[in-house]
């Protein structure tokens, strides 16, 4: 496929979600998704209202992070964090799955969760995304995990927090675009810097692109399109 730049950036969820970020940094994270036409905003749950507020006269979208980094929260929490970042203007909601029950390969409760986050979302409208954080799970949890995706139907399934020891792999996301095939998106994230890296991920299947090297990449794309004299990156 050929995507222009701006298409390009219509992938990407620009992404602060650092336990320390200011205030400032929230509002210069939303002005910069505004400049460069960026898909959404991933922020913790708490900066949802401030980003919608700010955004309110844009077509970004606001996607606050639930059970964030860990996921080791209970369904109803989960279901209230999620609520309520939607009564605040979240559009998009990227939950973490609850790891333990994965390790214990207890896939009844994972697919319950699952099915009762995507339900929430869905009634209100609201994008729903399953991090299922694969640094700490095997090929068969992965697979298992996409499984249960294919079947409820999350909007998207996503590699990964950024906070576990490692980020999005290639192999990870061909793996899971290979179980949903096209029937569940698969947002790639976690330690994506490059432009290089950026492709790679589109090129395993990805469909989203979750990075706080946001502006790095699209500049680079920018700069390489414009050596080329070329108008589309061809995936």
């Amino acid at each position: 496929m050929k995507y222009r730049l701006e298409e390009l950036a219509q992938l990407i969820d620009h992404t602060c979600l650092f336990a320390a970020a200011s205030q400032q940094q929230i509002e210069n994270l939303c002005e910069e998704a505004i400049k460069y036409h960026f898909k959404m905003v991933a922020i913790n749950e708490c900066q949802t209202k401030l980003c919608a507020d700010l955004l309110k006269d844009s077509q970004i979208h606001v996607g606050a992070a639930i059970s964030f980094p860990l996921g080791q929260t209970s369904l109803a929490t989960k279901k209230y964090s999620a609520l309520t970042a939607i009564s605040d203007g979240a559009d998009e909601i990227d939950y973490v799955i609850n790891l333990s029950a994965v390790k214990n390969h207890n896939y009844r409760y994972i697919e319950n969760e699952m099915q009762a986050m995507t339900e929430l979302c869905h009634q209100h409208q609201v994008i729903c995304k399953v991090i299922f954080e694969n640094c700490y799970l095997n090929s068969q949890e992965i697979i298992k995990l996409s499984q249960i995706a294919k079947q409820v139907r999350p909007d998207f399934i996503k590699t990964s927090t950024g906070f576990g020891t490692v980020g999005a792999r290639v192999e990870d996301v061909k793996l899971m675009r290979k179980i949903v095939k096209d029937q569940v998106g698969v947002k790639a994230a976690g330690g994506i810097r490059t432009a290089s890296q950026f492709k790679q991920m589109l090129e395993a299947g990805a469909t989203r692109i979750g990075t706080s090297h946001s502006i790095a990449i699209i500049e680079e794309v920018k700069q390489s399109l414009k050596e080329n004299k070329q108008e589309y990156l061809e995936i």
